[in-house]
């Protein structure tokens, strides 16, 4: 018989490179989670002290079309449509997405209502 030495036992692999790999992803991970952080909505809650004053403002958003108080209306004409409803820039208007509207038309529309000086928005299911 032949003899090629004696038995040895099976090598356990080493788990410093899993380690080093798993430290390198949550790393990866916790800095790209940081990134899109630098644009926040303001949010208050509801129930404040504010009550509704003037005119009905309901912005109903579809995926497709704005609708002010029910009547269609372009984006363009938003700020100039809303003015004639509002007293001052610190009136209340309230936001209502459809069920088909992605959250990414909603803040778009904000972004527009604030860059036209309206600061007070409320969304509403």
């Amino acid at each position: 018989m032949f003899c090629f030495g004696e038995q040895r036992r099976p090598r356990r692999p080493s788990l410093t490179p899993m380690i080093d790999v798993v430290f390198l992803l949550l790393v990866f991970f916790m800095l790209a989670s940081q990134f899109g952080h630098d644009k926040a909505l303001p949010i208050v809650s509801g129930g404040g002290a504010a009550n509704y004053d003037g005119p009905p403002r309901l912005l109903e958003i579809s995926p497709e079309a704005l609708a002010l108080n029910g009547v269609p209306v372009a984006v363009p004409d938003l700020a100039r449509r809303l003015s004639a409803l509002t007293n001052s820039p610190d009136d209340i208007i309230i936001l209502r997405p459809d069920a088909g509207a992605s959250l990414q038309r909603l803040i778009d529309v904000a972004e527009t209502l604030n860059r036209a000086g309206f600061a007070r928005l409320a969304v509403v299911e």
